[in-house]
């Protein structure tokens, strides 16, 4: 059974990331057909996800994101396409998350107050 595994550093933390993820496991359950679950931790997330011929998990963490999928027999064929689509997927929704997250400008220091 072929196997695909993504490993994917960013900078976004952990509440950022989960965003992301959350993103991910929409577009894969309306594109694909996938049926996601997520298990929520105080250091990192695990997106688990299935469908008839693939089954995965996507770790999410406040650093990285890793994705490991097991694919059946028949999807095994298509494994270097499959893997291809996800990586675009992932790396378009890290892209918008990391650019969004730079365009925010800092918060300003509060106002000083005159001296009387």
């Amino acid at each position: 059974m072929p196997d695909i595994r993504i490993r994917r550093e960013h900078s976004l933390g952990l509440a950022k990331a989960r965003k992301v993820a959350w993103k991910w496991a929409e577009e894969v359950e309306e594109k694909f057909g996938m049926e996601c679950s997520v298990l929520e931790g105080e250091f990192s997330d695990t997106v688990s996800f299935t469908r008839s011929g693939v089954n995965g998990e996507l770790i999410v963490a406040g650093d990285h994101f890793d994705l490991h999928a097991r694919l059946g027999l028949l999807l095994g064929a298509f494994a270097k396409t499959i893997e291809r689509e996800v990586l675009d997927n992932l790396d378009t929704l890290l892209a918008k998350s990391e650019k969004a997250a730079a365009a925010k400008p800092a918060a300003k220091p509060a106002a000083k107050r005159p001296r009387r």
